[in-house]
């Protein structure tokens, strides 16, 4: 049985508030949009979710438990409760799936919302004598409906690349690899050379920049490269590519691509081709952990494939292969491995 809430409480007109004055509570109604009115039980009964399960999708978006007495929740959360109460009901019904969801979802917005308030605090902190905290926190309410429209259409132009990549790739597969989401792909390290030691050496600006134009470079080459950037750890990415000869592109394309850039140290890259499971936003499997063995292996300003992508590219007149030692990591004793230059470095 749900209960009907009452008519909405309206926030202010942003034009009369005294922004010098607002405090902490007010500039979060703002930013969410509506102001906080229910309590936990009073969210789960009006939603008609499970009190439980509701609890564990909660903390699968990334928010701590509130108190069952807190007014914490808005009119936008009672709508999302909804929304998961008709996805649970019409096409979620695993609630193993449901709570992944929520972590995939939360896991890539988190990180987003991370950056975003970072950049509005470096736009005050440009402004110092110009801009005040509050003016910042103003900023923020008032650049959101924005951001939020821009979000909504870089989503949308992800899904239907996406869409479409699936499609043309779920012809070349049968039903039982569709069902366990495993795919052919080509997976790449790319590891910048002695962060750590360089690190110490640079200021905090002066790391910024190097973080700022390693995140733009791969970004850049990666996409023009047909490939996908799954995921930035420090100072490593991760992406993906349909055909091995376009994550050995992409590869040659960030080794010189970083030869030019003088705030970013040499790279190290790692190329293997096989099924990989692709879950979440993420990718697991074997090839993945090659991938990672090889870029560890490699030497500054080198690149290593593995079999698969050697026997992918061995007779592509834009790639030079050079078969190297058997290399002897961590957890493969005995990795066949090959280095890869293009065709006119020979």
């Amino acid at each position: 049985m749900t209960s009907e809430p009452g008519p909405p409480r309206p926030l202010p007109d942003p034009a009369s508030i005294d922004w010098s004055e607002i405090d902490d509570g007010a500039l979060d109604e703002f930013i969410l949009g509506a102001p906080r009115e229910f309590t936990r039980d009073e969210l789960v009964a009006a939603a008609g979710l499970d009190p439980e399960e509701s609890g564990r999708l909660w903390r699968a978006l990334g928010f701590a438990d509130s108190d069952p007495e807190d007014r914490v929740y808005t009119r936008a959360d009672l709508e999302a409760a909804s929304t998961v109460a008709r996805l649970t009901r019409d096409w979620l019904p695993d609630k193993n799936a449901r709570e992944a969801v929520a972590r995939a979802v939360a896991q890539s917005l988190s990180r987003l919302a991370e950056w975003q308030i970072g950049m509005l605090a470096q736009v005050a902190a440009a402004h110092i004598g110009e801009l005040t905290p509050r003016d910042a926190a103003r900023l923020a309410a008032d650049v959101l409906p924005e951001l939020e429209s821009l979000q909504s259409y870089v989503w949308r132009r992800h899904l239907a690349a996406t869409a479409s990549r699936w499609v043309a790739g779920a012809q070349r597969l049968d039903a039982a690899h569709i069902a366990a989401d495993t795919w052919p792909l080509s997976v790449g390290f790319a590891d910048m050379v002695g962060f750590t030691r360089t690190t110490r050496r640079r200021s905090m600006d002066e790391l910024g920049e190097m973080i700022e134009r390693f995140g733009s470079v791969t970004t850049e080459v990666i996409a023009n490269g047909r490939g996908r950037v799954i995921k930035t750890v420090g100072d490593e990415v991760l992406y993906v590519t349909e055909h091995p000869a376009d994550a050995a592109a992409i590869a040659l394309g960030l080794r010189d691509r970083v030869r030019t850039e003088p705030a970013l140290p040499q790279l190290r890259i790692g190329l293997a081709h096989g099924m990989v499971l692709a879950r979440y936003g993420d990718v697991y499997g074997e090839v993945v952990n090659v991938a990672a063995r090889l870029t560890s292996e490699a030497r500054p300003d080198t690149v290593l494939v593995d079999k698969e992508m050697f026997e992918s590219l061995r007779d592509d007149p834009r790639f030079d292969l050079r078969r190297i030692a058997t290399l002897h990591t961590r957890g493969y004793s005995h990795l066949r491995a090959w280095a890869l230059r293009g065709a006119r470095e020979r």
